[in-house]
């Protein structure tokens, strides 16, 4: 039977809370004769790394992430994850609304529009692509007008919205959101001394960000 490479399941919830990690760049710095820097960035988007070890706070939490292990088949499988600094279309804490994020701006043919979240403003932001909404979280909004439900359907397993009419020319397409991070395991054994762990030695887990 063939493995899919991509899992709808997230990862345990109780064990993503204590986890660590956040984004990271991979970034070339030259330093010339001059003594000025050359840098360039070698991705146009971040890859987040988690280590979910830190989240593993009892046995119980073990036998579930061991289980979750098995069942990717180690690295072979991505699944979801949610990252509790960043998982909001709104800022952390606060309501999501419609309204949250510009997904594009209607010019009267388009009707598909990819989920994403921009972080900080004007020129120097950055639009993260959101491939993994969460199912029944997504409002949409159309010149600043929520749209009803029957208006708009969700690929929530590719980030995509369509709406049911093309929004006029000019027209702010907008949108809030919940969202996991696409993630695979970052090893392929997962080694555990039991005792140890009991004594509080926590095992590393280490997660990193995919495409799927």
């Amino acid at each position: 039977m063939a493995i899919a490479s991509f899992s709808e399941e997230r990862f345990p919830l109780r064990v993503a809370f204590g986890s660590s990690g956040g984004p990271e760049r991979r970034t070339d710095v030259v330093r010339l004769s001059t003594g000025f820097e050359s840098r360039n960035q070698r991705h146009r988007h971040s890859v987040r790394r988690y280590d979910a070890g830190s989240g593993v706070r009892s046995v119980d939490d073990l036998l579930e992430v061991l289980d979750f292990f098995e069942a990717r088949r180690g690295k072979l499988v991505g699944f979801r994850f949610r990252d509790h600094l960043d998982w909001q279309s709104c800022r952390r804490g606060g309501a999501i609304t419609a309204l949250d994020q510009t997904l594009g701006t209607g010019d009267g043919e388009t009707r598909r529009f990819a989920l994403m979240k921009t972080y900080g403003s004007g020129e120097a932001s950055y639009q993260r692509p959101i491939a993994k909404p969460v199912a029944g979280s997504v409002h949409v909004a159309v010149g600043g007008v929520a749209l009803a439900g029957a208006s708009y359907s969700v690929d929530a397993i590719a980030g995509i919205v369509e709406l049911a009419a093309a929004p006029a020319a000019g027209m702010a397409i907008t949108a809030g959101f919940a969202f996991d991070v696409p993630v695979r395991f970052d090893i392929d054994q997962l080694s555990v001394n039991l005792a140890a762990f009991e004594a509080g030695d926590i095992p590393t887990i280490p997660l990193v960000e995919i495409r799927p």
